[in-house]
C-alpha cells in the first residue's frame, strides 16, 4: 500500500461513527479495511524507539496483504483477528499523541474489538480487560483516562457485562486518586445498572462493595452507608459471608452518629437471619429501649462493644437523643416539664436544655423551651419505630385535631347567623285604581319586613 493511502481516521468522531465505519470497512474493499489498521499500528510505532518504527509498521502492512489463492482480508475474519490481536499485544500505554489523538485511537480500536468477536466470547472479555489495565496503569493525565473509559462506557449496550469491568476500572481510577466526584454517581444510577447488566448476583454484589469501600475511603460515610444497605440487602440467601455483612451493618447503624432510623434494616433478609445474635439484640434495644435497656446488655455482653468497634460513650449518647425524641413523639402539643426529661435521660436537670438543643440539631424533635416554666413545649417528633401504640396515638391525635377542626366551623357558622344583613322587602302591589293624571302618583309607605337569616 502506498504511503500517500494512509490518512487519519481517528482524530475524529464519536465512538459509534468509529464501529460504523469499522462495519462499513468490513464490507468493502480489501484496502480500506487494511488502512485502518495500519493507522493504528503507526500511531502505535510513534512510542517506539526510532529506528523500530519503520520495521513495525511494515510487518503490519505485510500481515494485511492478500496472496496468490489467499482469501480476500475483507472476507477472512480469522485472519482479522490475528492480526488485530497482534496489534492489541503491542497496546502497552495511551502513546505519544495528543488527547484528542488518544481519544479517536482508543476509540477506533474499541470498534474494532467490538466488531470482530462475539459479545459473549472470551476473546473479547480478555482484550477489552487488557486495554482496561493499560489504561488504569498508563502515567497520563487522569482526564483523558476518565474520558476513554467513559467513551468505552457509554458506547457498550445497557446489558453488556463489560460495562461492569469498565466502570469498576473507573471507580478504582477515581478512587486511587481521590476524585470520585468526577464520577457524578448516584445511588439510582448503581440501581438502573444493576437491573440492566446480564451478570451474576455475586458480581453484583461485589461492585456495591467495592463502592462500600471506594466512599468510605474518601471519608464520605453517608454514601458508603446507602451503599451498605445496598450491599447487605444483595445477597440471596444465608451464608457466612451475608451474616458478617448483616453485623457489620448493624454495627455502622449504631456508631453512625447521624443515622436514627432503624426501619430499613429489618426489611433486609440478612438482617433478620441475624436475629439471635447479640448485636441484633442491641438494635431492638435502640428500637424499643432505654437507657436502663443498654446497661442491661452491656452487663449481659461484656466485651461486645469492643468487640465490635462500638464506643460505649457513643452508645449512651445516641439512647439519650433516641429516649428523647420517643418522649417528646408522647408528648407532642403539651408541655414537657425539665424534671421528666432529666428523669428519662437519666441527667442532671441543669443539662435538659443542652440536650434538648441536641436533639433538635439531630432532626429528632422541635418546640421551645422555657426557662420560665422549666419547660419544653413540644411542636414535632420522630417516633423510633412505627407500630400498635404509635398507630394507637395518632389515631387519637387525628380524633382529637378532627373534633378541634368541627369546633371552629361551628363558631363560624354562628358567627355567621350573628351577623348576617337583613333582607330585602318585599315590593307592594300597585293600586287598582288608576292616578289623577295631573298629579304625580303618591308612594305607599311600606314598613320593611325583616326575615330571619338561614343558618
Amino acid at each position: 500500500m502506498a504511503t500517500t493511502d494512509a490518512i487519519s481516521i481517528f482524530a475524529e468522531g464519536t465512538f459509534e461513527e468509529q464501529v460504523r465505519n469499522v462495519t462499513l470497512c468490513f464490507s468493502c474493499r480489501e484496502s480500506q479495511s487494511a488502512e485502518q489498521v495500519v493507522e493504528l499500528a503507526n500511531y502505535i510505532a510513534e512510542s517506539r524507539p526510532e529506528a523500530e518504527r519503520a520495521a513495525y509498521v511494515q510487518s503490519v502492512q505485510e500481515s494485511l496483504q492478500t496472496g496468490e489463492g489467499q482469501t480476500p482480508l475483507a472476507e477472512d475474519e480469522g485472519r482479522r483477528r490475528q492480526v488485530l490481536t497482534s496489534v492489541l499485544g503491542e497496546v502497552k500505554s495511551l502513546g505519544e499523541g495528543s488527547e484528542r489523538e488518544i481519544e479517536g485511537f482508543f476509540n477506533l480500536l474499541y470498534a474494532h474489538v467490538l466488531t470482530l468477536w462475539p459479545a459473549d466470547s472470551e476473546e473479547r472479555k480478555t482484550h477489552v480487560a487488557h486495554l482496561l489495565q493499560v489504561i488504569a496503569s498508563s502515567p497520563a493525565e487522569h482526564n483523558i483516562k476518565y474520558r476513554i473509559l467513559s467513551n468505552l462506557f457509554n458506547a457498550l449496550p445497557r446489558t453488556w457485562p463489560l460495562r461492569l469491568s469498565v466502570y469498576n476500572t473507573l471507580l478504582q481510577l477515581a478512587s486511587t486518586n481521590d476524585e470520585l466526584e468526577v464520577l457524578q454517581l448516584s445511588q439510582s444510577d448503581v440501581e438502573q445498572w444493576l437491573q440492566e447488566w446480564s451478570v451474576s448476583a455475586g458480581e453484583k454484589t461485589a461492585f456495591l462493595k467495592a463502592l462500600v469501600d471506594a466512599f468510605a475511603k474518601a471519608g464520605e460515610p453517608e454514601t458508603s452507608y446507602r451503599f451498605k444497605i445496598s450491599y447487605v440487602r444483595s445477597f440471596d440467601g444465608a451464608s457466612p459471608e451475608s451474616q458478617a455483612a448483616a453485623i457489620d451493618l448493624i454495627a455502622a447503624t449504631l456508631s453512625s452518629p447521624i443515622v436514627f432510623d432503624f426501619d430499613p434494616l429489618f426489611k433486609i433478609n440478612a438482617v433478620v437471619a441475624a436475629k439471635d445474635h447479640e448485636l441484633f439484640q442491641l438494635l431492638q434495644v435502640f428500637v424499643n429501649g432505654g437507657l436502663d435497656e443498654l446497661k442491661a446488655w452491656q452487663s449481659a455482653h461484656a466485651g461486645a462493644a469492643e468487640k465490635y468497634s462500638l464506643d460505649y460513650a457513643q452508645l449512651e449518647h445516641k439512647i439519650r437523643l433516641l429516649s428523647l425524641a420517643s418522649l417528646g413523639f408522647q408528648n407532642i402539643g403539651a408541655e414537657l416539664p425539665y424534671s421528666k426529661i432529666a428523669a428519662a435521660l437519666q441527667i442532671d436537670q441543669n443539662d435538659v436544655e443542652k440536650w434538648v438543643i441536641t436533639v433538635i440539631r439531630a432532626g429528632l424533635l422541635s418546640g421551645k423551651l422555657s426557662q420560665t416554666t422549666q419547660s419544653l413545649h413540644v411542636v414535632r417528633a420522630t417516633a423510633r419505630a412505627f407500630e400498635r401504640a404509635e398507630w394507637d396515638l395518632l389515631e387519637k391525635r387525628l380524633t382529637a385535631w378532627r373534633a378541634g377542626l368541627e369546633g371552629v366551623l361551628d363558631v363560624v357558622a354562628n358567627t355567621k347567623t350573628r351577623t348576617a344583613p337583613p333582607a330585602p322587602a318585599a315590593a307592594a302591589p300597585a293600586a287598582e285604581a288608576a292616578p289623577d293624571k295631573s298629579e304625580p302618583a303618591a308612594e305607599l309607605p311600606v314598613s320593611p319586613q325583616v326575615e330571619p337569616a338561614a343558618a
